[in-house]
């Protein structure tokens, strides 16, 4: 009789870890296409826009937040991680909308390994949208230039740094056979996308982050989690995110 009711907190014990596995696993979600797959942040999905895919929350209190872009493009020239890497530590310069320049902060820009395959890998402060972190991984696979990035707003970037940081832990690149989504091999695969016709680029740069929190910012070298297009892509992306608010 003792020994019947001590099975039961056992059981009961098993039960409940049990549930959580299979919860967790229920909600995790594993995006592909047809260059990479990674695990996805909890209620993110992405949708392919024109050329390139774009990642973001259903939850639309944090869609502001956060936003992934992947794109492609056939191989050129100008594609290799040393080209990447260079164009990378350099700072980007533009003017915001209120017409004031911003030019970002290179926090670093190296090479990295990420499951035996080596990436570019960048960490830049408003170097697409004012008080927003971008971190950029970039590789090239066989005969295509991939690059994955995503943009976080600065005061919310702690928030999200367990989330990004499974991202790339389980970022893979591949090279599909036949048809791609990709850009030209004479495209820049960092301006790989343009605003759709009639919408001006200015409409992106609105009044998002602040400084009015506290913020841990990351050091040079330091890494940032996934926190991976450049440009245009990036631009192409808030222009999205900003048509879906209204």
């Amino acid at each position: 009789m003792m020994i019947r009711n001590a099975t039961k907190p056992m059981a009961a014990s098993l039960a409940a870890a049990l549930s959580l596995f299979f919860s967790a696993e229920a909600f995790a979600a594993k995006f592909a296409n047809q260059f990479v797959e990674f695990e996805l942040p909890p209620k993110w999905q992405c949708n392919l826009e024109g050329a390139e895919w774009v990642c973001q929350s259903t939850d639309a209190d944090k869609k502001r937040d956060a936003i992934i872009i992947l794109a492609a493009k056939l191989k050129g020239d100008q594609d290799s991680l040393d080209q990447y890497l260079n164009y990378l530590k350099k700072p980007k310069s533009y003017t915001s909308i209120k017409g004031q320049p911003v030019k970002s902060d290179q926090k670093y820009s190296k090479i990295v390994n990420i499951n035996d395959h080596s990436w570019v890998d960048s960490l830049h402060l408003e170097s697409e949208i004012p008080s927003f972190y971008t971190r950029y991984i970039a590789t090239i696979k066989q005969d295509i230039g991939v690059l994955v990035t995503y943009s976080i707003n600065k005061n919310k970037y702690t928030q999200y740094l367990n989330d990004f940081e499974a991202m790339v832990k389980t970022l893979k690149v591949f090279r599909k056979a036949g048809g791609i989504n990709a850009g030209p091999a004479s495209g820049d695969l960092f301006k790989s996308a343009t605003p759709p016709p009639g919408i001006s680029t200015g409409t992106v740069f609105g009044d998002v982050g602040g400084d009015d929190e506290p913020v841990k910012q990351p050091q040079q070298g330091q890494d940032f989690p996934l926190v991976y297009v450049l440009g245009g892509a990036a631009v192409l992306g808030f222009i999205i995110w900003k048509r879906r608010q209204g």
